[in-house]
């Protein structure tokens, strides 16, 4: 068979697209016929929440649906374990070529090399790329070329390290049977899906990317981009992202840069596999955490007595998102006022969100537990209350998501504790029965923290080998 009459095989995962895809474009530009395909493990999809898994099926409907428009071909649904799925699949299509994208994480890299082993025992060849960020791993580094543990330096190499080109999709004629049905929605997915989506919310987010500094920080409004599960599913590249933002004003380059801080954390993982399971930070690794349940359960439910903390919990428990700003505060709360492990938020944050990725995910709770690589201090602690009234003002989050203190003033509903028993009374509010009193003085959870990270620190150091 000639190069120009082989049959490619695309196998997708994290790069739910057609457009800016290297590997979709690789297949197409360099294959007669190509088949779209992808294998649906039904352990992973049972071990993800339900926010996740429903963007997931709506992801691949979409994909399903683009291909045909655009080539009158299917995506191939298989259901099993990749391992064995794709090289059949393979096998039974006389597929010679085999193509996808990369992934980070221990679990994929594991999978794949088993993937690219059984399909090379078969004679197919495998091309594989990096579509899912803005630089593949180990091309951003120092000038003693390692990758930089603290992110502003990591991001002046990667701003000046030159991307690699994607080829150019080509007209391959697409496989036209879709083999398994994709599985219904039991409920719609948090997002519109698909690439065309996608576009409209880039499109979208243009009108007030120039107010980002100074906007992104405010629960209230409506500010961020809301594309964080578009670079998690591939709906859209990241160079996509890149390009079609610029960096013309600083609101765009704010932007921009928090591209550079998901690369990031992916190379980290990339290079550490335990990022979510062990502390980059060695220090912290003697911590000794309380983990009481009671504590660990009014912070998932959200009745833990802060409104800010419990307004983002219930948001994440209610969509499968919440607002960075507060995600930092429910994160420092948990770990630093509640001396609870990173690693019960990572778990309880990367099963509920729509967005979750490990590597994004497992990064950002090393940095508010200041256990990960950058150099954000150990001994920075959130006050709740403080960070409330400075980033949602006006309650409008609050009373969104807390509605049981919305009769409250905009000055007393960040702390309901504080308020006087007439103004509780005006708006309805029982401490103890309408919403709960806090569990756990702030003032007092941060010295007991601080307290617990200097012994640990101490261990640490009484423990670790001297220098010759």
């Amino acid at each position: 068979m000639s190069s120009s009459e082989e049959i490619g095989l695309v196998w997708f995962r994290r790069d739910l697209r057609l457009d800016d895809n290297p590997a979709w474009a690789a297949a197409t530009s360099t294959c007669a016929f190509v088949v779209a395909h992808f294998v649906l493990d039904p352990t992973m999809l049972a071990a993800v929440g339900p926010y996740r898994r429903r963007q997931l099926i709506a992801n691949l409907q979409a994909l399903d649906y683009d291909l045909f428009e655009r080539t009158g071909g299917r995506l191939v649904v298989r259901s099993g374990r990749a391992e064995a799925i794709v090289p059949e699949t393979a096998a039974l299509l006389s597929a010679t070529k085999a193509f996808w994208n990369s992934d980070v994480s221990p679990l994929a890299t594991r999978r794949d090399a088993a993937v690219a082993e059984a399909l090379g025992a078969a004679g197919v060849d495998v091309s594989t790329s990096w579509g899912s960020l803005v630089l593949p791993p180990g091309t951003v580094r120092t000038q003693k070329g390692s990758l930089s543990r603290v992110f502003t330096s990591f991001h002046k190499a990667w701003a000046q390290t030159p991307w690699d080109p994607w080829p150019e999709p080509g007209d391959a004629v697409v496989y036209p049977d879709p083999a398994e049905p994709i599985p219904r929605l039991d409920a719609p997915a948090p997002l519109p899906e698909g690439e065309s989506e996608a576009r409209r919310r880039l499109e979208a987010f243009l009108d007030r990317v120039d107010d980002y500094p100074t906007s992104r920080d405010l629960p209230g409004l409506d500010a961020t981009s809301h594309l964080s599960a578009d670079l998690r599913f591939g709906t859209l590249s990241p160079r996509t992202v890149a390009q079609v933002v610029g960096e013309s004003t600083d609101g765009r380059q704010a932007f921009v840069r928090q591209l550079a801080w998901r690369d990031w954390y992916a190379h980290l993982f990339y290079e550490h596999p335990n990022l979510a399971s062990a502390p980059l930070d060695g220090k912290a690794s003697a911590m000794a955490w309380r983990d009481e349940p009671a504590e660990i359960s009014a912070w998932k439910g959200g009745f833990t007595g802060y409104p800010i903390v419990d307004a983002g919990m219930r948001q994440l428990r209610e969509t499968g998102w919440m607002h960075n700003r507060v995600r930092m505060i429910v994160a420092s709360f948990l770990v630093k006022d509640l001396l609870v492990d990173w690693r019960i938020g990572e778990q309880h944050f990367r099963f509920l969100l729509v967005d979750g990725e490990v590597s994004q995910n497992a990064g950002n709770w090393q940095w508010a537990a200041g256990t990960g690589p950058d150099s954000a201090p150990y001994h920075r602690v959130f006050n709740p209350v403080t960070q409330s009234r400075k980033f949602d003002a006006d309650a409008e989050y609050l009373r969104r998501w807390v509605p049981e203190l919305a009769r409250m003033s905009a000055t007393a509903i960040h702390a309901p504790w504080e308020a006087a028993p007439l103004e509780l009374a005006e708006a309805g509010i029982v401490l103890g029965s309408d919403y709960p009193h806090p569990i756990v003085d702030h003032a007092v959870a941060r010295e007991r923290y601080l307290a617990a990270h200097a012994v640990a620190r101490d261990q640490t150091a009484a423990v670790a080998p001297a220098d010759d």
